[in-house]
């Protein structure tokens, strides 16, 4: 278990094409784009010794964020994308996404995984969120799980039925 910490909040920028870290570090953007379903975003990741890119698409109505890695060399990971399970809203055109600590790893067409559930544990009994929250992002992973299995764990499949269509650069 990684140490326990307050829930990440993450921002992101399309009028100033920046996106800001949990830490409060400010990268550029080379993408955004805006979806009726979501919020599209691509950059690089400089200083980042497992990825050198990113793909994320927030989707408020879904909780989710999924993202596509672009890892380096010696650094791949057995996974197509990686779900964090979030709450997302809007603050004057600005994104925030607060990381309710669930993630899922999905194998596209082969399989899920649901991890951290010690974390979203630990932050309810430890009042880091609420139970409510905690309930939430329960709610999330299982509807996630059970539409990604429904659909041979096809994210494509799965999201057509919810009219989303995620387009990314390399898939």
């Amino acid at each position: 278990m990684t140490a326990l910490h307050p829930p990440k909040v993450e921002y992101f920028d399309p009028a100033a094409k920046t996106n800001t870290d949990p830490k409060g570090v400010v990268r550029d953007v080379e993408e955004y784009r805006e979806e009726p379903f979501g919020l599209y975003m691509a950059r690089p990741a400089p200083g980042r010794r497992q990825f050198h890119y990113l793909e994320s698409w927030l989707l408020p109505d879904l909780g989710l964020r999924i993202t596509d890695f672009w890892f380096n060399p010696g650094y791949e990971r057995d996974q197509d994308f990686y779900l964090d399970v979030v709450d997302v809203r809007r603050e004057d055109g600005v994104w925030v996404a607060t990381d309710l600590y669930l993630d899922l790893v999905l194998r596209d067409k082969k399989s899920v995984e649901v991890i951290d559930t010690d974390e979203l544990l630990t932050a309810v009994t430890t009042g880091l969120i609420s139970p409510a929250d905690g309930e939430r992002a329960l709610g999330v992973s299982h509807t996630t799980v059970d539409g990604l299995a429904t659909h041979g764990h096809d994210l494509r499949g799965w999201l057509s039925t919810k009219d989303v269509t995620l387009a990314w650069r390399r898939h």
